[in-house]
């Protein structure tokens, strides 16, 4: 039996990997992280599959009901919502299975970040004006942040920031990105970015607590950078008429004559 650890998405039922939803029909166990994990996804559960919401359940309890699984000989899927590779508490997970000889894979999902994006109709990655997007967060009470990985160290790089898990310190997140981004700073603020009931809020780092009051207190995601509201930005290279590559040789003597 193998454990599948799969990526749910940001929300939507229908943001999931078609591995994934394949993956997910195919075991008779599935856990996942009810908080979060939209129970339309469940819809693909194979009939009579064992469903436990994993959300009350301790570390321990979790990894019980693998092992129970385990011993069953039945594959599971193991839903995370969003990406694994962020905030997913999948490590200590994966580090309790490696000691215990049973086998996993994992299966990556639609981050949060890119959902809000899209919901903004926005590239966070704009030439001339941002080439980087960090992922970040403020100290809360299930992880601290490492002492290095402060707002101010990042905003201090002028890149996109996409701040997770920090809604209720919207004040502070704001204090410390300010001197380096100027009030002025596009901003925005998505919660349940893909859901039904998503809520956008666009402003600037000056007026964003305003705009944002009376939110919710949670699955929230904080967008700061210029990236979010310039107009004038330079075009890529990549596409202009006299940019010689590999899929469209240009010049006299282009690096690549002929089109693999």
């Amino acid at each position: 039996m193998t454990v599948h650890f799969i990526g749910a998405g940001p929300g939507a039922p229908d943001l999931l990997t078609l591995r994934g939803r394949d993956l997910i029909a195919a075991c008779p166990v599935c856990l996942y992280a009810g908080s979060l994990v939209p129970e339309a996804v469940l819809g693909h559960c194979p009939p009579g599959a064992r469903i436990v919401n994993t959300a009350p359940l301790t570390l321990d309890e979790i990894i019980a009901e693998i092992e129970a699984a385990h011993a069953a000989g039945h594959d599971i899927a193991r839903l995370h919502s969003g990406d694994l590779s962020v905030w997913s508490a999948m490590g200590e997970q994966l580090r309790r299975l490696r000691a215990l000889g049973i086998p996993f894979d994992v299966t990556p999902g639609v981050p949060a970040f890119a959902a809000a994006a899209a919901t903004l109709e926005a590239e966070l990655t704009l030439p001339g004006v941002a080439q980087s997007v960090v992922l970040t967060r403020t100290s809360g009470r299930a992880s601290a942040m490492p002492p290095r990985e402060t707002l101010a160290n990042f905003g201090a790089t002028g890149a996109t920031l996409a701040i997770h898990l920090s809604i209720h310190v919207l004040p502070r997140v704001v204090a410390e990105l300010t001197p380096h981004y100027g009030a002025g700073c596009p901003a925005a603020v998505v919660w349940r970015a893909s859901w039904p009931d998503q809520r956008i809020v666009r402003a600037t780092l000056a007026t964003i607590e305003a705009a944002s009051e009376g939110g919710p207190g949670r699955t929230a995601l904080i967008l700061v950078g210029p990236a979010l509201g310039v107009d004038d930005f330079a075009e890529s290279a990549l596409y202009s008429e006299g940019y010689d590559r590999r899929f469209r040789p240009t010049g006299t003597n282009p690096r690549f004559p002929e089109a693999e």
